[in-house]
């Protein structure tokens, strides 16, 4: 499917719009703490799993890697997940820009929701978004890197 199809499958689509936005500058690159939100549907081994449209999300410790690809939908091609984890959780790049300077820092928390909603997605945007931004805000985030899946 091309773009242009795609644009104009979903370019009608309404968006919500707020009329107070929660936006603030972020500091430089640099200075910066980085946490990834992923959709790809991760969990731990013993985290029940995920459901059609559960709009909960997991927290991850910076260092785990033994995570589950809980991903639904059945035409999602897990070879690049199953070569390298980095490919939906880049935490690892992240650790090689703090470690060139390029960022500030690895948050010590990461969160994934599943990618698999519905068109409103109204309980993450009111309920579990808003408890996935406080806890990240209490981690020191000033920018999150989202890998969609």
């Amino acid at each position: 499917m091309s773009d242009a199809t795609i644009r104009q499958a979903v370019g009608g689509m309404p968006c919500p719009e707020y009329e107070n936005l929660a936006f603030q500058p972020s500091p430089t690159l640099s200075d910066a703490t980085v946490a990834v939100v992923t959709t790809a549907g991760l969990r731990h081994d013993d985290d029940p799993g995920w459901k059609p449209e559960d709009p909960s999300f997991r927290v991850f410790e910076v260092d785990d890697r033994a995570l589950k690809l809980g991903h639904l939908s059945p035409n999602f091609d897990r070879s690049g997940f199953a070569a390298d984890i980095n490919v939906v959780y880049p935490v690892d790049r992240l650790s090689e820009l703090a470690d060139q300077g390029i960022i500030g820092s690895v948050a010590p928390r990461h969160i994934s929701f599943m990618g698999a909603q519905n068109d409103t997605m109204e309980a993450i945007r009111m309920d579990s978004g808003p408890a996935m931004a406080k806890a990240l805000k209490e981690d020191g985030v000033d920018l999150v890197l989202l890998t969609p899946v």
